[in-house]
């Protein structure tokens, strides 16, 4: 059974480097020099990567191992895929026996994948612009009317030390003046102790109402007892399958969160998803918002009849055209839409995983302005 599991990465990773190592080096004809120049590149990526790849995300969690990695994961991705469409033109419109117009294809595919990845890492490690919603809940009562809920999610700190990034964050999240602050998941990648620096600034969050935290999946690949012990003690409020109450000019609203589907074979003791723990109490009448960090949790909250679930986990693809894959597992990737009774807003992520890349896919801060029908 071993062989078959490993036979899958091991192709995949021979296609990520042989497939623009073809289209690059070999068909554009660039002579002896030029071939073996870039033959040796390709071949230093296609084991460097794999090796930086154990050194950082396995048992070692060396954080350059894991950089180098990353980086040459999103370089050869974006390459891979600019390589295969130039490949398309080729045959469609030029033609594939003259080598003078296979290097300017190649020339072009380069330039625009070398573009897209200078471009894509401003968007990945910029301050997210803020992109405000407004969402209507009719159960909304007067007073509640105009509630600001500013998200964030999939922060993803980790080997890259954004803390000043982090302290950047606050202060246009601060600058939002909002009711309520929620943070939905996928808050670090690492130990308390290896990433609390990063994330301590988020505790100068300030919110009217409210500030709470769900886990991610990836709460669940390290800390996610800790890091719910850890958010508390910045002063959020963990929605651990349990919810809250909000009252303004005598009007209620709920929060409710729930943990990541995840923590179920987390073996940590009361984690993994519980709707009917978390909504236990919770009056009919009085409107309900849930973070839960997949967006396919909407299953359940469609059932339950919750008004607004607020997830992350997507990134929308974060590197194009990856979101092509996420949406076989997800019901969308970013934006508002409604399944049922229940409204679901999905945020492309304040953050991103890994590369610290995004193409075609920018990160947020969301504002979502709650409005009576």
């Amino acid at each position: 059974m071993r062989g078959p599991l490993l036979a899958v990465p091991i192709l995949a990773l021979l296609l990520l480097f042989t497939v623009p190592w073809w289209t690059l080096v070999l068909a554009p004809e660039w002579g002896t020099a030029g071939f073996v120049a870039g033959t040796a590149l390709f071949a230093l990526g296609l084991v460097t990567m794999p090796v930086a790849m154990v050194f950082g995300h396995g048992n070692r969690q060396r954080d350059g191992g894991a950089r180098l990695g990353d980086t040459l994961l999103a370089v050869s991705w974006v390459l891979f895929t600019w390589s295969v469409l130039s490949l398309v033109l080729r045959v469609a419109l030029l033609g594939v026996d003259d080598p003078a117009r296979s290097r300017i294809v190649a020339g072009a595919a380069a330039l625009v994948a070398v573009t897209l990845l200078v471009y894509g890492n401003r968007v990945a490690m910029r301050v997210p612009p803020v992109k405000a919603t407004d969402v209507v809940i009719p159960r909304l009562g007067p007073a509640l009317d105009g509630l600001r809920v500013a998200v964030l999610t999939d922060t993803h700190f980790g080997p890259i030390d954004r803390t000043k990034w982090s302290e950047k964050v606050v202060a246009a999240v601060n600058a939002l003046d909002a009711d309520v602050v929620c943070h939905a998941g996928d808050l670090a990648d690492g130990s308390v102790a290896r990433r609390r620096k990063q994330v301590d600034p988020l505790g100068g969050v300030q919110a009217k109402l409210g500030r709470f935290y769900i886990t991610g999946n990836h709460e669940y690949f390290g800390e996610a007892q800790g890091w719910l012990d850890h958010m508390a003690g910045l002063g959020w409020d963990p929605l651990h399958n349990r919810s809250t109450l909000l009252e303004r000019g005598g009007d209620r609203i709920v929060f409710a969160g729930i943990d990541d589907p995840t923590g179920a074979s987390s073996g940590l003791p009361g984690h993994g998803p519980d709707l009917p723990a978390a909504l236990d109490g919770v009056p009919s009448e009085v409107p309900v918002v849930l973070l839960a960090h997949q967006p396919k949790q909407v299953v359940q909250a469609r059932e339950a009849g919750i008004d607004l679930q607020i997830s992350g986990h997507t990134h929308g693809g974060q590197i194009w055209p990856f979101h092509y894959l996420v949406r076989l597992d997800q019901p969308m990737l970013s934006g508002l839409k409604r399944f049922g009774p229940t409204q679901l807003y999905n945020s492309r992520g304040t953050g991103f995983w890994g590369p610290p890349f995004r193409v075609f896919a920018p990160s947020e801060i969301t504002l979502l302005t709650l409005r009576r029908a």
